[in-house]
């Protein structure tokens, strides 16, 4: 697996190049949501709003109403918490094509509470008319913007910056409302999100070597959540289903596949890994997956729960396969 850097300031220049209709709208974060490229090439359409989500968002929904795509660009966390008001009566009401980019989601940041978008999934997919799609590698990362451009109406969009881990290859692209099988089997039904896919993956093998089947699911379209794959990936498995999310527990992906499961009538265990009903502390991305159980070492202790074994795989083992550095040296501050 290859890492890349800086994929989104690359891919938002060359996808733009043909599109004058589209503008970026910064929150004082330029830098940090990888726009400084954009702005040195397209000064005039590129828009520096300061530390003032709400009236950023009051005018991105301006700009879509008279033509304009809008791209806003800050950190997850200050998207829908500071200007939910504005979201939702400006641009979701109108069902305007506004495309809203939060960065650091989850605990990806070690800001703490006042930083980590922990329940961002669960508060924008409850709007109506709202698209949520969430990033979890280089490839998603390259298509998410054509993915969001063909959705009529605004979408959010969890995204990553600087040094990604390529876990699909450049051809099977984000596709809207579709997930990706990762890897096929019958004992478990793994359904994982963002960069949870990767913590994923890094278990999968070692669990497939202690003969542990497992059907593992990358989800990257997280409202509307309706691909019929997930479901029939639930309703074959022996044991159960188990979610990975960079979320909290409530309210996102383990919620929407809850719903599925109860709307069609699928009686299987759900296992779900995520952040407890709790705020995080602040602390290194590897650290807080660890500490609140997102990470590769808590999806084998979830398996072990569903089997009813233990199944010796242990730190070591699990470290050997890590793809992506602890620190970015893209953005070595992490915020």
């Amino acid at each position: 697996m290859e890492t890349v850097s800086r994929v989104h300031a690359n891919n938002l220049v060359s996808w733009a190049k043909d599109r004058p209709e589209v503008l970026v709208l910064s929150a004082d974060l330029t830098g940090s949501t990888e726009i400084d490229q954009f702005r040195e090439i397209y000064p005039d359409r590129f828009f520096s709003m300061g530390m003032t989500e709400q009236s950023m968002m009051s005018m991105a929904g301006g700009l879509a109403r008279e033509g304009f795509y809008p791209f806003v660009h800050t950190f997850a966390v200050f998207m829908y918490r500071r200007a939910l008001d504005q979201i939702a009566m400006s641009i979701a009401y109108p069902n305007l094509p506004v495309r809203m980019f939060g960065f650091l989601p989850g605990v990806m940041t070690p800001g703490g509470a006042t930083h980590q978008a922990i329940e961002d999934i669960a508060v924008m997919r409850s709007l109506p008319n709202m698209t949520v799609l969430e990033c979890g590698d280089a490839t998603d990362v390259e298509s998410v913007l054509d993915v969001a451009q063909d959705v009529p109406g605004p979408v959010y969009v969890r995204m990553l910056r600087g040094e990604i881990p390529r876990l699909f290859p450049r051809n099977e692209r984000m596709k809207l409302g579709v997930a990706r099988r990762v890897c096929k089997g019958s004992d478990i039904a793994l359904v994982s999100s963002g960069v949870c896919t990767e913590e994923a993956m890094r278990a999968t093998a070692a669990l497939r070597e202690r003969g542990v089947s497992i059907e593992h699911i990358h989800v990257s379209t997280l409202k509307p959540f309706a691909d019929p794959t997930i479901l029939e990936a639930i309703a074959q498995t022996k044991y159960g289903v188990i979610t990975m999310e960079n979320h909290t527990v409530l309210g996102g992906l383990g919620t929407a596949v809850a719903e599925m499961m109860a709307e069609a009538g699928v009686g299987r265990k759900l296992a779900r890994i995520g952040l407890p009903d709790q705020f995080a502390h602040g602390a290194s991305q590897h650290y807080l997956m660890r500490e609140y159980g997102l990470d590769a070492l808590a999806l084998v202790r979830n398996v072990e729960s569903l089997v009813g074994t233990e199944l010796g795989v242990g730190d070591e083992e699990l470290a050997s396969v890590r793809v992506n550095p602890i620190h970015s040296e893209a953005k070595a501050e992490a915020l």
